[in-house]
């Protein structure tokens, strides 16, 4: 019911209101990312009534654009409505769940995620990683380039081995742009190494069950939180932080690092 209730809005916001008649695919996508990055947050703050309307947000383009796609010639190519939306998630869960719905054994995840990557490349992938978007942020895609050559069983087998590639690369970029020195680096060269050390990073926090983007985003939310505390007890203080030294800085940083210990 609930369902059918959004379809009918959206027929009638899509006939009868001016900014809805005006949108396209392309002019919603960057509204559809937004969305998607408020949910992100709304889960990172574990704040259920901001996921749960998030939630609709998402769903609510969803129906956008099968709206959208419905309203082309159904001799078009182009044309779909919801109904061919769901209908083909549902045929493509059960076709890459043999061990549900046919007579494949996968008793592990890993033997489900190997049967998921065999599968996708018998329905036309020509790689194990062509189904990594291209315009994925960096971290997560190197998160995700790594779990689907793990799927193909091209991996290390231990942590320790992984740990070794990370104090490997460490002690490769230490000398030879080593911070202490004065002299001119090659940025390029440098930032090849430096992306070399993230990625076996990553590496290293997928073998210990750690989501790198996840971990790096509670960080970004920690500093912030952490510098608005300096700021204001600057601003309390008559100050700016322009006007204050680094070490009368650091008495209130600290200050917000014992306050805020546990935030995320």
């Amino acid at each position: 019911m609930a369902f059918d209730r959004l379809l009918t809005i959206m027929d009638e916001l899509r006939e009868q209101c001016p900014w809805d008649r005006k949108q396209t695919m392309d002019s919603l996508r960057h509204l559809t990312i937004e969305e998607t990055y408020e949910l992100s947050d709304a889960i990172l703050e574990k704040n259920n009534a901001e996921i749960c309307k998030e939630l609709g947000d998402i769903q609510l383009h969803l129906v956008f654009y099968a709206k959208i796609a419905s309203e082309a010639s159904t001799s078009s190519p182009d044309h779909f409505d919801m109904a061919d939306v769901l209908n083909r998630v549902c045929d493509k869960l059960i076709s890459r769940h043999p061990h549900i719905y046919g007579d494949t054994v996968a008793e592990t995840e890993e033997q489900v995620k190997a049967n998921w990557e065999q599968l996708k490349l018998k329905e036309g992938n020509k790689s194990v990683l062509g189904g990594v978007p291209g315009s994925l942020p960096a971290l997560v895609k190197a998160m995700r380039i790594q779990e689907k050559a793990r799927g193909a069983g091209f991996d290390w087998d231990e942590k320790e081995q992984v740990w070794e590639k990370v104090e490997e690369e460490m002690q490769e970029f230490k000398e030879e742009f080593n911070v202490s020195s004065s002299q001119t680096i090659d940025v390029q060269r440098a930032e090849g190494e430096f992306g070399d050390l993230l990625f076996s990073l990553v590496n290293y926090a997928r073998f210990i069950d750690i989501n790198p983007e996840t971990a790096l985003e509670r960080t970004n939310k920690k500093f912030i939180k952490r510098f608005q505390y300096l700021e204001e007890q600057a601003r309390a203080n008559g100050k700016t932080l322009s006007e204050m030294t680094l070490a009368e800085m650091d008495v209130y940083w600290n200050e917000a690092k014992s306050r805020f210990r546990q935030s995320y």
